[in-house]
């Protein structure tokens, strides 16, 4: 027995032993995303890991870490009535090839993630007024919060107590505290929030309403108002229970504290105590009996108002009892038109109407008569049968006066003695007989353009004579644009959209007002609103682009082109008072007075074709408001520059050629420019004399300029050959010219030719010389001493020249009017490329 308990306790231990070395602890802040790592089993244990249980936790099979899973570890779920011990949750691992158990114990830390709440939303105290400042009273109603540690610690203040109370924590009891002296009277409840704040490092906070009811105490006692009146007034003949007066004291307390009971004092004479009664929870004073006297009496009423645990307080009432009065006549009303409450009511604008039959009453000891006041216009009072008729003589307008007092005066019928009067009251009833009326006959606003929307403008009133509803106006407009809207009831103009006095500078608007009668009636007025005009528009050329064409011969001061530019706005807004050019280096100016562009230099197109400027203009505003716009001007060539050899360098040039050089060859050239433009610069050559004479084996092309040899080479041929060439632009009306000599040596040694002076020109020719502008020769003159076959020669000629003169002539027409086509397609081109 002692081996068997003995082996059992062995077991026992190694058991807890092996169950102590096999338990792994881990921590994790509850409420983790999925797969965050928890901590591994790979320091301790060797793969491969698995996890006997399936919910809170996934492991790592080959690296033995332990992550969260995307269920989610809630601590106030796993452990709810575990506020202070430590939370967990276990499973069971295996580990190793062996399949080792182990304990996994994981601590679940708290986080700050509920928040306090109270188990109400409106929390209600009573306390007395004479609480003393600093009385503490228990709260019951504390928040709740289930986060433990600092994140389900709760503060409490409160917002809203005005300084009259405060919070305190004694231990785990809440209390209020009173910090300042309390009044029912002047303020019987206390309105304020409770805030519960937990101790989390991001606070979390829950409120509920705090109301806090005074209780009354009796710390007020009765009191008769000062204003009111202690006397009153009993006619002679009263029935018993007619009310005298009625006294009224006041308590400001509640309940029982304000609990008034009345009563006479023992002062007041045995007459009055028979006379009167005392209500004592009302305080009224009633007659105890009939009461006819035929004296005046007076009777001084002391009353007292008792309250409990308070002096009693006491007032006086003087009551005069009237005398009886013999009996006078009276008037007795018989009402024949409408009434109310003994008053006639009639509808203005009625014919003459009876409003009633008086009649006299206790005549018995008197003869009396009626009449009317003086004053009683415009009313009549007419004696019928004993009685009175009394009517209106005129129909009776409301605007005039609306309710009339008429006095009926009862007096002897023989004698002056008055014994009484009777006011009758007529009320005179409003029809709608009055249209509106606008106090001006016309309005005027003015507001600047660019207003901001919903600007009032004007205010236009209309009244109307008549009462009520058929004097009340409402406006509104009539044909109107809806950039203006009208207030029905205060008739005030406004506008509702930005206005632009460019679009429209005056409005002409129409307002109607109308009265609330059936039917209605209505008025009309009109309300100009003058839009006044704001320096919004900046000067705008005609043109953003201007475009024009000049001479290079152009005058000093001559016109170029017409500047358009103009101001949509008006005075000096809209006045364009300067426009200049930006660009300071440009032979242009512009002339203000007539906005035009002139030249104030000499131009020259070989030097400048095209001129690129900016123009700006400046109104007269303030600020003043600015644009630009871009000028090209086109410099249009003319004649004024003569062609200028290139080649040949100079009249003493020379050239060798060679026998041998076969017809047509080029055997020279020459090069010549011409610094103008167009057909100004179109050049042509020509031969104009030879040495020797006619005929030459040389000739030129008149466009190219090459010089060919026309004729193969003879014996007659060798020697010096100078031609005498002409080079002459297209100029209109009179081309520019200039001459070079070219001279070519027919030889065979291909020897380099020199010259010494230049050639003189020949005496004869058979082509007529033509002489240039610049470099003048004199003709020579010379006898004919030629023979006749030679004259006829020479007139054959002459006849082929001026027909090859009149083809070449018609070539050049035909071409300068294609080249002028071309510049003017060219010109429209270019135009219409700077335009886009």
């Amino acid at each position: 027995m002692n081996l068997a308990c003995l082996f059992q306790r062995v077991l026992l231990v190694a058991s807890v032993r092996q169950i102590i070395c096999h338990t792994l602890p881990f921590s994790t802040p509850e409420e983790q995303v999925e797969g965050i790592k928890i901590g591994t089993l790979s320091g301790v244990y060797s793969p491969p890991y698995q996890l006997l249980g399936r919910g809170y936790l996934r492991v790592n099979e080959e690296t033995g870490d332990l992550y969260t899973t995307e269920q989610k570890i809630d601590r106030e779920s796993l452990c709810p009535s575990q506020e202070e011990r430590d939370c967990t949750i276990s499973d069971d691992a295996l580990t190793g090839p062996n399949q080792e158990i182990v304990k996994i114990i994981v601590f679940v830390e708290d986080i700050n993630d509920n928040a306090p709440y109270f188990e109400t939303n409106e929390i209600y105290i009573r306390i007395p007024e004479d609480a003393a400042v600093g009385m503490k009273v228990l709260l019951d109603n504390k928040a709740w919060d289930k986060d433990t540690g600092s994140n389900g610690e709760i503060s409490y203040h409160l917002e809203g107590a005005g300084g009259f109370f405060s919070m305190a924590q004694d231990g785990s009891a809440l209390e209020l505290v009173v910090e300042k002296e309390l009044d029912r009277e002047a303020q019987d409840e206390h309105r304020m929030v409770l805030v519960a704040t937990d101790g989390g490092s991001l606070p979390l906070s829950a409120t509920a309403s705090l109301v806090i009811t005074v209780l009354d105490i009796n710390d007020h006692c009765p009191e008769f108002s000062p204003d009111n009146s202690h006397t009153a007034v009993v006619s002679g003949v009263a029935a018993q229970g007619t009310t005298v007066k009625q006294v009224k004291a006041t308590d400001h307390d509640l309940g029982h504290n304000a609990q008034i009971t009345y009563s006479f004092s023992p002062q007041i004479s045995e007459r009055a105590k028979a006379l009167f009664r005392l209500d004592r929870v009302t305080g009224r004073i009633n007659l105890a009996m009939d009461v006819r006297l035929d004296m005046l009496e007076e009777h001084v009423l002391k009353i007292i108002a008792n309250s409990p645990h308070c002096p009693p307080v006491l007032t006086q009432v003087t009551v005069y009892m009237q005398p009886m009065v013999s009996l006078e006549p009276a008037i007795e009303i018989k009402f024949m038109a409408e009434y109310k409450n003994q008053t006639i009511v009639l509808r203005e604008n009625e014919p003459p109407t009876v409003l009633a039959l008086l009649e006299l009453r206790d005549t018995s000891s008197v003869q009396a008569v009626l009449s009317l006041e003086a004053d009683s216009m415009p009313f009549t009072l007419k004696e019928q049968a004993s009685n009175y008729l009394l009517s209106t003589s005129k129909p009776l307008d409301f605007e005039l006066c609306s309710d009339y007092h008429v006095t009926v005066v009862i007096s002897e019928a023989q004698g002056e003695r008055v014994h009484g009067r009777k006011v009758i009251k007529v009320v005179v009833e409003d029809v709608n007989d009055n249209a509106p009326q606008f106090e001006q006959p016309h309005y005027q606003a003015q507001i600047e353009e660019n207003n901001k929307p919903g600007v009032p403008l004007i205010q236009v009133r209309a009244t109307d004579a008549d009462s009520q509803l058929y004097g009340k106006v409402s406006y509104r407009l009539i044909h109107t644009p809806p950039v203006f809207s009208m207030d029905e009831a205060t008739g005030v103009l406004s506008v509702l959209e930005s206005l632009d006095r460019e679009q429209q500078g005056t409005y002409v608007l129409t307002v109607l007002a109308r009265d609330q009668g059936t039917p209605s009636l209505e008025a009309l007025v009109s309300v100009s609103v003058n839009v006044l005009d704001q320096n919004d528009n900046q000067p705008a050329f005609l043109n953003q682009h201007f475009i024009f064409f000049i001479s290079e011969s152009i005058p000093r001061l001559a016109q170029v082109g017409k500047i358009g530019v103009r101001d949509a706005d008006e005075g000096d807004n809209g006045k364009v008072v300067d426009v200049w050019v930006l660009d300071k280096h440009v032979p242009f100016a512009v002339d203000l007075s007539q906005l035009m562009l002139r030249c104030t230099a000499e131009v020259d197109r070989e030097k400048r074709d095209r001129y690129d400027l900016l123009l700006q203009a400046v109104d007269g505003g303030s600020p003043p408001r600015s644009s630009i716009a871009s000028v090209t001007i086109f410099v249009e060539d003319i004649n004024d520059n003569k062609p200028q050899v290139i080649l040949p360098s100079s009249n003493l040039s020379c050239l060798t050629v060679s026998p041998a050089t076969r017809m047509g060859s080029i055997v020279t050239k020459i090069y010549a420019v011409d610094r103008d433009s167009g057909m100004n610069s179109d050049i042509t050559y020509q031969i104009t004399a030879r040495q020797p004479a006619w005929p030459s084996p040389f000739q030129i092309d008149s466009h190219s300029g090459n010089i060919t040899l026309a004729n193969q080479l003879a014996g007659r041929d060798y020697g010096m050959h100078h031609l005498f060439i002409v080079v002459r632009d297209g100029g209109k009306p009179v081309p520019l010219q200039a001459t070079v000599w070219v001279n070519l040596l027919v030889n065979e040694t291909l020897e380099q030719c020199h010259l010494t002076s230049v050639p003189s020109y020949p005496s004869q020719t058979t082509e007529p010389p033509v002489f240039s502008q610049l470099e003048p020769l004199n003709k020579p003159t010379q006898s004919c001493t030629e023979p006749p076959w030679l004259i006829l020669l020479c007139g054959l000629g002459m006849m082929v020249f001026s027909a090859c003169m009149l083809l070449a002539a018609t070539v050049i027409f035909v071409r300068h009017k294609n080249l002028t086509r071309k510049r003017t397609s060219k010109r429209e081109h270019l135009e219409m490329k700077l335009l886009k």
